[in-house]
């Protein structure tokens, strides 16, 4: 390491993020390895066709040519939540509508629909918008449920998605499809029972939340019943006056607020001293 690195080294900050500060820094292992897959993997080529390999070469020019998958950049709305898209998202780009005219901005957005889909482990039928490739990935999967339960959580994308998979996992982790129906809980479960070895119990109980749900479920599960510092004193005084072997704090445990006690009777100003 050279004199001027490590001069540079000594003025390095740390960047602070969601994960390095407050509730998200303590957060499970099981959400971040969720996060991870949601938020920071590589989605599957939708808008594009990948190309493999480094190199490409041209078969009139005979020329090679790196190969650049570079995706493209895409719009992802609000609404997006509310649906199953299927991997698509609002293409931000330029058109140009003549030879000699300059190009100007346009989006390319998805061709959306309402539709009927039907998930065989929570047996229920729902009605939410999808696009053409939803549909097609529905069929190719050979249903909703192995769709959902195939795909990344990079590629499902939408809150909506990531929340019915959830419900599905936890369905299949705790065998509470079919309660009525024994025979059928046994059927479905061998059906889709596969899915359940790439993830723990724990993994399942964080998948789907979003960053917000994630800190209300660990302040859910962290959080204490704030105590009143006058029943901390008054349990410290009790104690402090057991010590000194006095007679009236032998049978005496925790003074609440709202009962009258023997502290009270020792107050010349209560009205219990007053009236004995």
């Amino acid at each position: 390491m050279s004199i001027k690195q490590g001069a540079q080294r000594l003025y390095y900050f740390p960047k602070q993020t969601r994960w390095s500060n407050g509730i998200g820094a303590l957060l499970p292992e099981a959400y971040k390895k969720f996060w991870r897959e949601w938020k920071l993997t590589q989605p599957a080529a939708v808008h594009y066709i990948k190309k493999e390999g480094t190199y490409i070469r041209n078969d009139e020019t005979e020329e090679v040519f790196p190969v650049q998958n570079v995706p493209l950049p895409l719009l992802y709305p609000k609404e997006i939540n509310n649906g199953i898209w299927g991997g698509e998202a609002i293409v931000q780009g330029f058109k140009k509508k003549g030879m000699f005219k300059r190009r100007v901005p346009h989006f390319w957005f998805p061709h959306l629909k309402k539709s009927i889909v039907y998930t065989e482990v929570l047996d229920t039928y729902m009605r939410v918008v999808v696009t053409h490739r939803t549909i097609k990935l529905i069929h190719e999967n050979y249903g909703f449920d192995h769709y959902l339960l195939k795909t990344p959580a990079c590629d499902l994308r939408s809150e909506l998605a990531l929340k019915l998979k959830r419900q599905i996992l936890i369905a299949l982790a705790d065998k509470t499809l079919y309660p009525d129906n024994p025979e059928k809980r046994t059927e479905v479960y061998a059906k889709y029972e596969q899915y359940l070895s790439a993830y723990t119990r724990e993994e399942i109980e964080w998948y789907g939340l979003t960053f917000e749900e994630a800190c209300k479920k660990w302040k859910a599960l962290n959080e204490t019943t704030p105590q009143p510092l006058k029943i901390q004193y008054r349990s410290e005084l009790i104690a402090k006056l057991k010590e000194n072997k006095i007679k009236e704090a032998e049978n005496v445990d925790v003074v609440s607020s709202g009962e009258t006690s023997w502290l009270n009777k020792l107050n010349p100003f209560t009205t219990s001293s007053k009236t004995e």
